[in-house]
């Protein structure tokens, strides 16, 4: 696993799915495409570009007088580690309490979506025991 730091916002957010689905970018693709869009100047995109970097979720490379960029972290590992930072906020430090809430607000909004929440919990563990 490569170590990195998580997108601090959705605009870096965005950047890192932009070179997810292009695969390599320059910063001023990256900026044509997402940046501009935005009405973002050209050192707002690249400045975004080096935090990615210095987080280790993205990588330089020079070509010709340019660098091109590409993700150094896979999409399903930054959603996995964005999934747990997200539900460890959410839980906070009393989980139990705010697992009950959950669970209770689930039923209130659509009880089919708590049989499905069931199903997905029994799933896991059979994955988890090899069952």
């Amino acid at each position: 696993m490569t170590p990195f730091r998580l997108p601090a916002d959705d605009l870096e957010y965005a950047v890192l799915a932009e070179l997810w689905q292009l695969g390599a970018a320059s910063v001023r693709e990256l900026h044509d495409r997402l940046g501009a869009r935005q009405g973002l100047v050209y050192t707002t995109t690249a400045k975004v570009v080096d935090r990615l970097r210095e987080k280790g979720l993205i990588q330089r490379q020079r070509k010709g007088n340019a660098f091109v960029y590409r993700s150094r972290v896979a999409r399903e590992e930054v959603e996995r580690a964005r999934a747990r930072s997200a539900v460890t906020r959410l839980l906070g430090a009393t989980p139990r309490a705010a697992v009950a809430a959950l669970v209770e607000a689930v039923d209130d909004a659509d009880p089919a979506l708590l049989e499905e929440l069931e199903r997905a919990v029994l799933a896991r563990r059979r994955a988890k025991h090899g069952a």
